[in-house]
């Protein structure tokens, strides 16, 4: 049936055969491009998903990599120093990948809900408002060169005048002036991250006005993410439930969604069929992968057979296997080898270990390695 919402449009409230949380996981799986369809390069996967987290910068890399056709590290890092993908604090106070085109108005949008978390940061670490704002006139004062400088270097720069220059302090100082649109990330430096101007990375970045970046936030959220709550929404953006509502009324007509387990799932694109296996079955991703770190609310949908124990993950990585976290993994990467030490939290029958190492067979050949697994018989 048909119900109205608030706001220009109405939402189509649908019943989806057979809807329990494996299917959820598994058709949330295929909107965010884990199985089936891919994405055709980096740039795609990050316009696509809008933003990706990207706090461990390599394992972002794989994040990206791993939902496209033919992942290559020289081919991400070529558009991560390009400016074709950009690493700046947004979204959460975290770092995550974006594209030119969407920094300023996801900035904008997102601004309010990170400041509430700065302002605590702030008072933890005796840092005024004073200081931020000397701060951003020194870095943008010393950007605007046009040259790229690391953190230790913007560091120095920094504490020649007075102002924090190392630890958790100058952590505050940087990510404060990315969220106020001044920098952003620079190209590599013999594998270190540096710092721009955003104006000279994204000189035509689009902006918005607030209702209409809440309503393409929701939109393109949904579209990538999906099917999602509004919680799930409201976590992923440092959105307050009154703005991810409003958001996702703003594309009601654009949408549907069914409602399940006492919630109220959004979607874009219909489930993917049920006879279509999951193809590749396994992966070897970061606990901050969107598929995980990208949804709060319904995040439970991963794990039906509840193995995990209560509270943090298991491990800074995970085993997905038929969509189910089935362990946990942590990478070592070599000279001429990748470890991955996998922990299972249940005894995998041997089609789920080949596919586990099909996995890990993957993610060597992204980072040129040869891949060893311990843990997995």
């Amino acid at each position: 049936m048909e119900l109205p919402v608030e706001g220009p449009g109405r939402l189509r409230v649908v019943e989806v055969d057979g809807v329990d949380d494996a299917s959820i996981a598994r058709w949330r799986a295929h909107t965010m491009r884990l199985w089936g369809q891919t994405f055709p390069s980096a740039e795609a996967v990050v316009d696509g998903m809008l933003a990706v987290q990207g706090e461990n910068p390599s394992q972002a890399a794989w994040a990206v990599a791993t939902r496209t056709a033919t992942p290559c590290q020289d081919t991400y890092d070529r558009a991560f120093d390009d400016g074709a993908l950009l690493r700046t604090h947004v979204l959460r106070p975290t770092w995550h990948l974006v594209r030119p085109d969407d920094i300023r108005w996801l900035l904008d949008v997102t601004r309010p809900g990170i400041r509430r978390s700065y302002a605590q940061q702030q008072r933890s670490l005796g840092v005024e408002d004073a200081t931020l704002h000397r701060a951003r006139d020194l870095i943008v004062a010393t950007l605007d060169d046009g040259q790229p400088r690391t953190r230790p270097e913007l560091g120095k720069v920094l504490a020649a005048a007075g102002l924090p220059g190392e630890g958790s302090p100058l952590g505050l100082l940087l990510s404060d002036a990315e969220l106020e649109a001044l920098i952003c990330s620079g190209p590599l430096r013999d594998g270190q991250h540096t710092h721009v101007m955003l104006e000279h990375r994204a000189p035509h970045a689009r902006q918005l006005d607030r209702d209409a970046a809440l309503a393409a936030l929701a939109m393109r959220y949904v579209r990538s993410h999906g099917p999602v709550t509004e919680r799930d929404l409201a976590y992923w953006a440092s959105l307050t439930l009154t703005d991810a509502r409003a958001g996702l009324s703003a594309v009601a007509d654009q949408l549907d969604a069914f409602d399940h387990d006492g919630r109220r799932f959004w979607f874009h694109d219909p489930p993917p069929p049920t006879d279509v296996p999951v193809e590749p079955r396994a992966h070897l991703l970061q606990t901050l992968d969107e598929i995980h770190n990208g949804v709060q609310d319904s995040r439970h949908v991963l794990d039906v057979a509840r193995l995990r124990p209560a509270g943090r993950p298991v491990s800074v990585g995970m085993v997905l296997v038929d969509t189910q976290i089935v362990g946990g993994m942590r990478r070592t990467v070599a000279d001429r080898r990748v470890r991955f030490d996998l922990q299972f939290l249940r005894d995998l029958d041997g089609d789920e270990t080949a596919a586990v190492h099909d996995a890990a067979a993957r993610y060597g050949a992204f980072l040129d390695r040869e891949p060893v697994v311990l843990g997995a018989r």
